[in-house]
């Protein structure tokens, strides 16, 4: 398999589509349903229309460059908030600056004191809580909001679908299970963290896109 037929394949799950949409998207931008039927150029032309749509190559680990005991946990953040539509870059280069600002410290691996790490993060938070309704801290009533990567995707799902009644929930439940990849489990709370962040990666792609054209998805 050629690079890019693997970064298609790849931009593919990122974005959560599934077959049908996938296939349609191919043949409106090169004529064809299958990356084998598609020369070189034609590949690079679906790539980067999967890259408008929200698709990023990159890790979301930390980079080797993020070091430091609080490096893991701003940088989810700072993903977390760039997959609900607040971060616009979602570079490492931006998290120091906001870390800069938020503690006076230049460089994550330089957050030696607790009251300056905890004031990174929380003003992340409370970001996150102010302009996407993130729960921190509370479940609401439900087992499978007690990580933090569902608290996350709940409040991407509400961004997309915003005042949709009963069926906001029911939707969410079956989307977010397809997206996780795990076909064993029956119910959210059988997700664990790894699951939560392909979800939140795949949602995110939607509300980037959403929030790039306007509009909700329901009334």
């Amino acid at each position: 398999m050629s690079g890019s037929v693997a970064a298609i394949h790849v931009a593919k799950k990122s974005l959560g589509l599934d077959d049908d949409t996938y296939r349609a998207k191919l043949q409106v931008i090169t004529g064809k349903t299958s990356t084998k039927e598609m020369t070189e150029a034609e590949r690079q032309k679906v790539l980067t229309v999967l890259r408008s749509d929200g698709f990023q190559a990159a890790p979301d680990k930390p980079a080797k460059g993020l070091t430091g005991k609080y490096a893991k946990k701003l940088q989810a953040l700072w993903i977390a908030g760039y997959n609900l539509g607040l971060v616009r870059d979602r570079r490492d280069t931006a998290l120091l600056a906001f870390v800069k600002r938020q503690t006076g410290v230049d460089h994550t691996r330089f957050l030696h004191q607790p009251e300056d790490g905890r004031a990174a993060i929380e003003a992340l938070k409370a970001w996150l809580n102010r302009d996407a309704r993130v729960s921190f801290g509370s479940n609401n009533g439900w087992d499978w909001m007690q990580r933090d990567g569902a608290k996350i995707a709940w409040a991407q799902w509400s961004i997309l679908y915003p005042g949709c009644g009963l069926i906001t929930r029911w939707g969410f439940d079956q989307e977010a299970i397809r997206l996780s990849g795990r076909e064993d489990a029956q119910v959210l709370s059988h997700l664990v963290d790894s699951d939560w962040r392909r979800v939140m990666n795949a949602l995110g792609a939607r509300v980037r896109r959403l929030k790039k054209e306007g509009g909700q998805q329901c009334e």
